[in-house]
């Protein structure tokens, strides 16, 4: 079952000040905790190679619109061929990064006809340049600076207007606005971006660190400006 920051953030304190009645913690910090060991958790499926087959924390995003760039735009001036390249308009949300990039599982049309290759610009540039590519009919993306990029010889692109992307989100699929920031919920509200299933570990870690201290520091003078509150 899944849950907001705010109820996260609540959980973890309620273990620290069982262990220690003493301790004070800011909302910052008590997240920042739990966001460091769920990131360790995440790390250690993907070396099992375990991580793309836990449907639980891939999220899709349904609707990520596209619109056309050139090859400059896209850095892709080493590409011969014609082709059309597309890219998503805005930034993705935050995705969680694995030991080769953002853990995206799959990018697809909105229909769900189809589906897009991972690869990177330099790896397709060398496949746009190839003898064979007038006869590979595979569609490819790659991540650069918060995009995905969709480059392809055939028509099929301009007809997409949005794909869907299933990835391992860092930030809430919230703070992907679709209209403006009044769409954005405070942050608290906003879900806790790893699985429920993981945070009686991430308790128990969160208690070993600063379950024996005295006292916790707080985060300072300028706690008064807690994003999370």
């Amino acid at each position: 079952m899944a849950t907001t920051i705010g109820e996260s953030i609540s959980r973890v304190r309620g273990i620290l000040k069982a262990s220690n009645e003493d301790s004070f913690l800011t909302d910052r910090s008590i997240y920042s905790i739990i966001s460091k060991y769920a990131k360790k958790l995440i790390e250690q499926e993907q070396r099992k190679r375990k991580l793309m087959s836990k449907d639980d924390l891939f999220i899709p995003l349904p609707f990520v619109e596209l619109e056309e760039v050139n090859k400059i735009e896209a850095n892709c001036i080493g590409i011969k061929s014609t082709c059309t390249i597309l890219r998503t308009v805005k930034k993705l949300p935050e995705i969680m990064n694995g030991s080769t990039g953002p853990l995206i599982r799959k990018v697809y049309s909105i229909d769900g006809s189809f589906s897009f290759e991972k690869t990177t610009r330099s790896n397709f540039i060398n496949i746009a340049n190839s003898s064979t590519f007038k006869y590979n009919n595979m569609e490819y993306y790659w991540f650069s600076d918060g995009r995905l990029y969709f480059p392809s010889k055939k028509s099929v692109l301009s007809n997409l207007g949005g794909v869907m992307v299933e990835a391992l989100w860092e930030d809430s699929l919230d703070l992907f606005c679709t209209v403006n920031n009044e769409d954005c919920k405070p942050m608290q509200e906003l879900m806790f971006p790893f699985p429920d299933s993981l945070f009686a570990t991430i308790e128990q870690m969160a208690e070993q660190e600063f379950g024996f201290s005295a006292k916790v520091p707080t985060d300072g003078a300028d706690d008064g400006q807690n994003i999370l509150r």
